[in-house]
């Protein structure tokens, strides 16, 4: 439907019901109504009838603003069933409003020396109609110096502009007033006036003059706020308000000139208002304008120029990009770790810049081919294990006056590579080893020490075997190879074996692994372990009885035997005491406790018997001791019948000692064998090593009887010795070492400077 606007209330614009085909005695009970709009709709529905008609006045400019098309669209319901139908409306215009300018009046001032042609635009009128109905032209009422010209602004805008025809003549007219009437293109018409007021203004004909064309001036940075730096001076030839010279900066210039300086509009003084920094702007350019106050004032322009010079006002920066912070020990002296660059914002002197690096640490600076740009370099090897961490200081200092310096500290951390092997704190390892030891126990400990970290510095402990040596124990030991504990595969026995080594191999866990070994020298130290066994007597079945027939005239002190026995231990455990464990006559016999010896107290008198039994007990000095007895059987027979006796008994009894010196020289012959052999081996060993160790075994040359050992051996500025009966008083036992373990002191030595 097309409605024209402003159209009164009630006003029929058609049966929308017949239109849209619907049975309008059917429109109330299917609840015909319009669903879209506000409550202040201008349109609405009859449902007696399905006539459509206009509600509320109708204002296109308010409907559509600015629109040259006015369109309002509606939604119509009906129910059962449900229909939605769209109405649109063009609302049409018409002239029902005139054009308006925005001020009832408007001032011109015009100089009376204005040339023709000039044009001075006014106040343009709005007509809120569009279409023919909107603003359509301009008239200007008539005079002798002014004309209208009409200009297209756009969107249907007319811009009026007053145009001089005839130069004006303010003695003649000072004032004009003119009327423009501004007519739209509705029918009738509608127009709207503005009164124009031109007032002409007196000549200034003199312009400002300045004593220079262009101001020059030289200041240093960071001047104080409100220094004078610069007086501009300009003069006008006329009188009064036309010679007063007012001074200001043009309007074009940069910003920073006006947030630094000001002028003064009365003297001409240029003054500092802000930061003066000869880093930010080195030259600063202006114009200052000089204008008289005339009412048509008359300007001048000159140039000013501020020069700023530098000061030494800004400290060095400096730019670290690191590489990595993370160096590795094995980088080759030239390796980069750090690009820096330093800056300063002062110029010439103030600006160049001296680099260097604290004292003492493996780096140095090495300039770049630009200017200011460096590299941190390693200058020599590095160490980890010696230095991990490095704070590198560095300082730049410009080269102005006074000099300004910047500092930075530069960490530096050194990472681990595998460069050490593990190190054992001594070699070669001492163990003293009791015997008898429990198989699969632990009897000794090796620990390596590696400089390195992490997995660097993780030990695994091996044994090394295959040495093929007599004494080499690797093949009865194992190590834990975390902890370097050395169990014992099997029990060791001091009389079959008292010295050996091994060599314990130690592998980090490096790429590649490192190694190093260790040479354990084990001792082998006696126990108390066997018991004492009697050489002499020995009976024909071989219990350790014997009988001795001795003349009944013999003194006091007669040997009548002796009892000799032999312990394989050593030391205190093979020293043996001989004592009478039963006797008939205490008077009559005595034995020697340390030899054996069975001699007689005092003369056989006719009151003793002619038979003594004599049970000797040996036994050792072992901290449990063992002992073996042996009987001997003295029979006291008349002098001839000893000589008898003797005579039919020697070839017996040389048999028997014959095979007792024999069993003797085996004995013996065995244990020094076995001694060599130890000697020998010590002192491949010795001789091995750099510091003065030596071990040999010794026998004790003065046998009486009882079998004894003694061993010595040297390590380092102590002889120890373990010895068997014979002591020396002077001997003492060292305090955590075996009980058989003496010190002897080492008079000989001393007295012979030795």
């Amino acid at each position: 439907y097309s409605v024209p606007e402003e159209t009164k209330e009630g006003f029929v614009i058609g049966n929308v019901a017949k239109d849209l085909g619907l049975d309008v005695s059917t429109l109330a009970d299917r609840r015909f109504r319009i669903v879209s709009g506000s409550k202040d709709a201008p349109f609405q529905v009859n449902l007696n009838n399905g006539m459509l008609y206009v509600q509320n006045r109708i204002d296109r400019e308010e409907l559509c603003v600015d629109n040259n098309v006015c369109q309002v669209n509606l939604k119509i319901a009906i129910e059962n069933p449900l229909e939605i139908h769209y109405v649109g409306f063009e609302i049409t215009d018409i002239n029902d409003h005139a054009p308006v300018f925005p001020e009832k009046e408007q001032n011109l001032k015009i100089a009376e020396n204005t040339l023709t042609g000039a044009d001075f635009q006014l106040l343009a009128a709005r007509d809120p109609d569009s279409g023919a109905n909107s603003l359509r032209t301009y008239k200007l009422s008539h005079n002798e110096h002014f004309e209208l010209e009409i200009r297209d602004g756009g969107e249907d805008n007319k811009i009026p502009i007053l145009k001089l025809q005839r130069a004006l003549d303010r003695e003649r007219n000072s004032k004009h007033h003119l009327v423009l009437t501004a007519l739209d293109g509705g029918n009738p018409p509608r127009s709207g006036v503005m009164n124009i007021t031109i007032t002409v203004l007196d000549t200034n004909d003199n312009r400002p003059v300045f004593t220079k064309d262009v101001y020059s001036v030289t200041i240093t940075e960071s001047l104080p706020l409100g220094s004078l730096i610069l007086q501009v001076n300009a003069t006008d030839a006329d009188l009064g308000l036309n010679g007063d010279v007012q001074y200001s900066f043009v309007s074009n210039l940069k910003k920073k000139v006006y947030d630094t300086f000001e002028i003064d509009s009365k003297t001409g003084e240029i003054r500092v208002i802000g930061d003066v920094d000869f880093e930010d702007t080195e030259i600063y350019r202006a114009d200052v304008t000089a204008s008289d106050s005339a009412e048509s004032p008359m300007t001048t322009n000159c140039r000013v120029i501020i020069k700023v010079t530098d000061i030494n006002d800004n400290k060095p920066e400096i730019e670290v990009t690191s590489l990595s912070n993370l160096v590795p020990e094995n980088s080759k002296p030239g390796t980069v770790i750090s690009l820096i660059s330093v800056s300063d914002k002062d110029s010439g002197a103030n600006g160049k810049i001296v680099c260097s690096l604290s004292d003492g640490t493996p780096f140095e600076l090495k300039p770049s081919f630009q200017e200011n740009m460096y590299s941190l370099v390693t200058q020599k090897a590095l160490d980890r294990e010696l230095v991990a961490h490095y704070d590198i200081l560095l300082t730049v200092t410009d080269l102005g006056q006074p000099p300004l310096s910047s500092v930075k500290t530069l960490s530096i951390e050194v990472s681990d590579v595998n460069d050490n092997k593990p190190e054992f704190p001594q070699n070669p390892l001492e163990l003293f080893l009791f015997e008898n030891n429990p198989p699969g126990a632990s009897i000794f400990s090796v620990s390596a020490l590696d400089k390195d970290i992490n997995d660097n510095a993780v030990i695994s402990y091996h044994i090394i075997r295959g040495d093929g040596a007599k004494d080499d124990l690797a093949s009865f030991l194992n190590v834990n190879s975390e902890t370097g504990a050395i169990h014992a595969l099997k029990s060791f026995d001091f009389e079959t074996m008292k010295t050996g080594h091994f060599h314990v191999l130690a592998t980090d866990s490096g790429t590649p692994s490192l190694n190093s070994s260790v040479t354990v020298n084990v001792f082998i130290l006696d126990q108390n372990d066997n018991v004492p066994v009697i050489l002499y007597p020995v009976s024909a079945n071989g219990s350790a009885e014997g009988v001795e027939e001795i003349p009944r005239n013999v003194n006091a002190g007669h040997l009548v035997t002796k009892v000799r026995a032999y312990d394989s231990d050593i030391g205190y455990n093979g020293w043996l005491l001989f004592s009478l464990q039963e006797v008939s006559d205490h008077s009559l016999f005595g034995l020697d406790r340390y030899t054996g010896q069975i001699r007689t107290l005092r003369s056989f008198t006719e009151t003793d018997e002619a038979q003594h039994k004599l049970l000797i007990l040996v036994k050792d000095n072992g901290n449990v001791s063992h002992s073996a007895t042996a009987t001997v059987i003295v029979k006291a027979v008349e002098p001839k019948e000893a000589f008898a006796a003797s005579d039919v008994k020697n070839p017996v009894k040389d048999e028997e000692e014959n095979d007792v010196t024999f069993y003797l020289i085996i004995t013996l012959g065995s244990v020094s064998v076995l001694f060599v052999i130890s000697i020998i081996v010590l002192i491949v060993m010795q001789c091995s090593k750099s510091t003065d160790y030596s071990s040999k075994y010794l026998q004790d040359t003065n046998y009486d009887g009882t079998l004894c050992h003694s061993i010595q051996y040297r390590s380092g500025d102590k002889r120890y010795m373990l010895v068997g009966p014979r002591m020396s008083i002077g001997s003492t036992i060292v305090p955590g070492s075996n009980g058989n373990t003496l010190v002897i002191p080492d008079r000989r030595r001393r007295d012979s400077g030795e």
